[in-house]
């Protein structure tokens, strides 16, 4: 995993210095589900990690087995229970003095390396907002909320927790949060098979959600959530600026917004009877 050309900065966290006022232990934890595709090169842009925490959903492509051969401590947790539960197995297995929240399919460069060693060894807050780009279909997009997109990512042990939400939980946090300047680099829709499979699944996660909260919306609620979902990503953010893949991005975002009110209304349906 480690090569001589590491940032002089973060050679320390590779080279496994003593832990210490002066260099505090970073944990990654991550969580992961048949990542083959993604696993190796997210765990080599973090190989200065002084640990890896992995709790993989049984996954069937090998993905633990690569995890493990380039040192990641892989955690199986064959039930789903939803993202957020997910996520605190693996904060809660990091022994690190800091946690960095990862997903397999982001990278972390070697800038954004060295400023988490500075961060963490000033430890001028108890958490760090990371600016993130992601990429979609192939292209990392400027526009529509998918660039300097703020992810609050990087902790003190033991003052952090992901919210229990089944999807799109949030990372809550005790004391002060600053900000890093370098980016995250998302992969995040590698081919629109990618963004058909996610809608499907955050969808159905969402919905769920929103039936256990007492929601009951119609099909109309449906159309108005994904057309104001379309206006947001394409115009009030701008993501007519990204051209083609703008427009692309807009309408998988309304796309999973419509579908996640529409199997709500039919959950609901179900659950009273098909009512």
């Amino acid at each position: 995993m480690s090569d001589d050309k590491t940032d002089p900065s973060i050679r320390g966290i590779r080279a496994g210095e003593p832990a210490g006022p002066s260099r505090p232990r970073v944990s990654v934890a991550m969580i992961t589900r048949n990542e083959q595709a993604n696993i190796a090169d997210c765990l080599d842009s973090i190989a200065w990690a002084d640990e890896v925490v992995i709790v993989d959903q049984a996954s069937t492509d090998g993905t633990g087995e690569l995890a493990r051969a380039r040192g990641a401590r892989v955690i199986v947790a064959p039930e789903w229970h939803g993202f957020g539960h997910q996520k605190n197995l693996a904060v809660d297995a990091c022994r690190g003095d800091w946690i960095l929240a990862l997903d397999a399919d982001e990278r972390v460069p070697a800038a954004l390396a060295a400023e988490i060693a500075a961060a963490v060894r000033d430890a001028d807050h108890a958490a760090y907002e990371i600016p993130r780009q992601s990429s979609y279909c192939g292209r990392f997009l400027r526009h529509g909320g998918w660039s300097d997109d703020y992810v609050l990512r990087l902790f003190r042990r033991g003052s952090g927790r992901f919210s229990p939400d089944r999807v799109h939980e949030r990372l809550l946090v005790q004391g002060s949060v600053g900000r890093l300047r370098n980016h995250l680099l998302h992969y995040s829709i590698r081919k629109l098979e990618d963004a058909l499979q996610k809608a499907n699944h955050y969808s159905t996660e969402s919905a769920l959600m929103l039936v256990r909260k007492g929601e009951r919306p119609t099909i109309f609620t449906a159309l108005l959530h994904g057309g104001a979902t379309f206006l947001r990503t394409y115009v009030l953010k701008l993501g007519f600026l990204d051209g083609s893949h703008g427009l692309m991005l807009a309408i998988s975002n309304a796309e999973g917004s419509y579908y996640r009110y529409v199997k709500a209304m039919l959950l609901a349906r179900e659950a009273q009877g098909g009512k």
